[in-house]
C-alpha cells in the first residue's frame, strides 16, 4: 500500500512539474516561487490549496482567470485592499506566471458538509431556480464544476465559505468584475440559504 502512495505520488510530482516546465523557463519559475514565498503563501499555501476558509484555494484553477483577478485588483476594478497592496508592485508577466505555477498544481478535494445528491444545493448547481431565472451553475462552469478555460473559473472543491462571501459580494455590488453583470445579476435572487446550499455542494464537487 505504502509503495503505490509513493508512485503515485512521484508521478503527479513529475507530471504537474513537466507540465509547468512547459510553461515557464527556469528564469521565470524561480521568480514565481519567490513572489509566492514573499506574498502569497501565508493565505494560500505554498501549493495554492489554502487551508484557510475565507481564502480561496488557487491550485488548478485556470492561468486565464488568476491572472485577470490579479490585474483587477490592481486597477481597483475588483475591490479588496489586502489584494490591491500584495499586487500593487507587480508586473503583468508576473501575474501571468502566477497563474500558469497555480494551474498546474494539483487540487486538493473536499467534501459538502450536508448538501449531497438530492440537495437544495445540487438542484441550484444543476438546474437553477426556473421560477425565479436563476440559471444552472453547470450550464457554465460545467457538471463537475471545473469550469471553461479563459470563460468561466473552476469551483469544484472551493471552500464554501469563500464562494458565500463572494456571492454576497455579488450581489451588494462590492465585486464588479464579472463580464455582463452575469454574477450580480444571480446573486441577487439568491436567498442567504440559497447560497450556503449550492456553495457547499460546489465544495464537494471532484
Amino acid at each position: 500500500m505504502r509503495l503505490a502512495t509513493n508512485s503515485l505520488f512521484l508521478v503527479l510530482f513529475f507530471t504537474t512539474n513537466v507540465a509547468l516546465a512547459e510553461k515557464l523557463t527556469p528564469q521565470d519559475f524561480k521568480a514565481t516561487k519567490k513572489i509566492i514565498n514573499n506574498l502569497c503563501i501565508a493565505c494560500h499555501a505554498a501549493d495554492g490549496n489554502s487551508l484557510i476558509p475565507a481564502n480561496p484555494k488557487l491550485a488548478g484553477q485556470h492561468a486565464a482567470y488568476i491572472t485577470k483577478q490579479l490585474l483587477n485588483f490592481k486597477s481597483g476594478v475588483r475591490d479588496n485592499i489586502v489584494m490591491a497592496g500584495m499586487v500593487a508592485n507587480l508586473t503583468e508577466q508576473d501575474m501571468r506566471n502566477l497563474g500558469l505555477f497555480y494551474e498546474t498544481q494539483p487540487l486538493a478535494l473536499a467534501e459538502a458538509k450536508k448538501n449531497g445528491v438530492g440537495s437544495l444545493g445540487e438542484k441550484i448547481f444543476r438546474s437553477g431556480l426556473d421560477s425565479r431565472g436563476v440559471p444552472a451553475c453547470a450550464s457554465c462552469h460545467g457538471p463537475s464544476g471545473h469550469g471553461i478555460p479563459d470563460s468561466y473559473p473552476r469551483l469544484n472543491a472551493q471552500h464554501s465559505e469563500y464562494t458565500v462571501s463572494q456571492l454576497n459580494l455579488f450581489r451588494i455590488d462590492r465585486r464588479a468584475n464579472d463580464s455582463g453583470m452575469m454574477m450580480r445579476s444571480i446573486a441577487k435572487k439568491l436567498t442567504e440559504e440559497e447560497m450556503q446550499a449550492v456553495a457547499d455542494y460546489i465544495q464537494g464537487l471532484r
